[in-house]
């Protein structure tokens, strides 16, 4: 009688009955164990003395289990479903594998768990490979230098902190503050791209994940994104592996030679999750109560992120993942832990957020350490000193606040300043491609914002957005070539901006 680990799910005291009748040795399932204590998210297990770290375990009851813990006598295992269905003496099994995630084509355009397993209500997935949600990163000599521009479509990012294709750039702020807010208009903006999306979303609420959902479905990229998610409601060992499966769906599309966009909304929540197990594992607490690997934990998942050489597929994996501080303290462990692991970050301020600048991109602290380098020509050219402008416009609005007598070139450049600032500013859910972001960039830089209220500016911004549309399609397409941005493309961009705001002084002159 031959009995695989694949048969332990149907009837357990089925199968316990087989492994004692059996005359036979079996080859997979040779030891069971026994529960010896379980909690919230947690079991303690005796009697598996060969089980190895990182083994699934499947419990009489059906749920599984990974063994995060060896030790002499007992084993520490992180529950992937509900623990109040186990109860101490309840037999365990081994399975000779590890924990694995379903991948490919039939996830995109689904809303799954960390397993694969279908959280909406299209029905079965019928995913014919699955992987394992650890994987090792790739190696230095299978990746390449990243040379290609990830659009967000959202001007202060495109411009001023600009992300490459295969990069890991922090999204870092307080709470509401929009960081999930970018990240999903980051993947709106792949709409014009083949790019593939993946949302992971870690101890989010349910009604938060639904909103993300919708605005996904609205924004027409539901087709080519998978939304990964592991509630707050859900086990706390479904939170820890959330993110690790995620970049095991991207690593499949990767394989073939494709560019996908990872989310991972957020890495707090993680963080607390595995501080939450480790805890009732009994493992020392070291730095506000993080366990000492904490800082691995983190850096063996963002090290899967590259641009990837033809060795390997070709493609690329970008990962955004997000960080909560608390009260702006940048300085705390998981920022510092992520902030020293990736790329770069972009910092978004309740600063600015009560200043009604959205989105809340604080430039002076925000920073791209290799986007750069893959940054279109164009937006080189207009964009290269708007950093510089904006922080010696802050510096002057500082020193303006004492109410000292300014001289006209400080006033002009306190106005223009003021200008630029509010031409960042962008609506939710509306990324906009790169044409329309340099006309608008453009136009801010030579002053055709000066002295203008929030209302006129957003209605100057409009009408030069749909005069770039209708008379810049073919430079359009030299920039999405990355060709050169000479003084004659700058100069047909300023006559529009000059166009767009005349209009708008002959609407109010009419309205006069």
């Amino acid at each position: 009688m031959a009995i695989d680990a694949s048969e332990i799910g149907a009837d357990p005291a089925a199968l316990v009955q087989a492994l004692v009748d059996s005359p036979a040795p079996l080859p997979r399932l040779s030891e069971i164990g026994q529960v010896a204590e379980v909690a919230d998210g947690i079991a303690i297990v005796t009697g598996l003395e060969r089980a190895l770290s990182e083994e699934l375990l499947r419990f009489e009851s059906g749920v599984q289990g990974i063994v995060l813990d060896l030790e002499p006598g007992r084993l520490g295992v992180v529950l992937l479903g509900p623990w109040d269905v186990i109860s101490v003496g309840q037999n365990v099994f081994r399975t000779h594998a590890v924990v694995s995630t379903k991948v490919g084509p039939a996830l995109l355009g689904r809303v799954v768990d960390a397993l694969g397993n279908p959280l909406d209500t299209q029905g079965r997935i019928k995913a014919e490979t699955t992987r394992p949600v650890e994987a090792e990163a790739p190696k230095i000599l299978e990746r390449q230098a990243i040379s290609r521009p990830l659009a967000t479509g959202i001007k202060a990012v495109d411009a001023a902190v600009p992300i490459g294709l295969g990069q890991r750039q922090l999204v870092i702020g307080d709470r509401q503050t929009g960081k999930t807010s970018l990240a999903v208009d980051a993947i709106l903006s792949q709409k014009t791209t083949d790019v593939i999306c993946v949302y992971c979303a870690i101890g989010q609420r349910g009604d938060a994940v639904a909103k993300v959902i919708g605005a996904v479905a609205d924004g027409g990229m539901s087709k080519r994104t998978i939304i990964l998610s592991a509630g707050d409601e859900e086990a706390a060992g479904l939170a820890y592996i959330a993110p690790y499966a995620a970049l095991t769906m991207a690593e499949y599309f990767a394989g073939q030679g494709r560019d996908v966009l990872v989310i991972l909304d957020d890495l707090t929540h993680h963080a607390r999750s595995y501080r939450e197990l480790s805890l009732l594992l009994r493992r020392p607490p070291g730095r506000e109560a993080f366990p000492g690997d904490i800082f691995y934990i983190h850096a063996r998942l963002l090290e899967r992120a590259g641009q990837f050489t033809d060795a390997i597929g070709g493609g690329s994996i970008t990962v955004l993942p997000v960080v909560e501080t608390q009260a702006e303290n940048l300085s705390a462990y998981i920022p510092t832990n992520l902030i020293s692991i990736t790329d770069g970050q972009i910092y978004l301020s309740p600063r600015l957020v009560r200043k009604g600048q959205f989105p809340a991109v604080d430039l002076g602290v925000s920073v791209s350490r290799v986007g750069g380098k893959a940054q279109s020509k164009a937006f080189l050219s207009v964009a290269g000193n708007l950093r510089v402008t904006l922080s010696q416009f802050e510096e002057l609005e500082d020193f303006a606040r004492f109410g000292t007598r300014l001289d006209d070139d400080t006033r002009a450049r306190l106005t223009r300043g003021a200008a630029v600032r509010a031409s960042l500013r962008q609506a939710e859910r509306d990324p906009m491609p790169a044409v329309e972001q340099l006309a608008v960039l453009v136009a801010a830089m030579d002053g055709q914002f000066d002295g203008l209220s929030d209302a006129d500016t957003f209605a100057v911004m409009s009408a030069l957005r749909k005069l770039a549309v209708r008379d810049l399609g073919d430079m359009a397409k030299k920039i999405a070539q990355n060709e050169p941005f000479d003084d004659t493309a700058r100069a047909q961009m300023a006559a529009l901006g000059q166009q767009a705001r005349a209009t708008l002084e002959a609407q109010n002159g009419t309205d006069a």
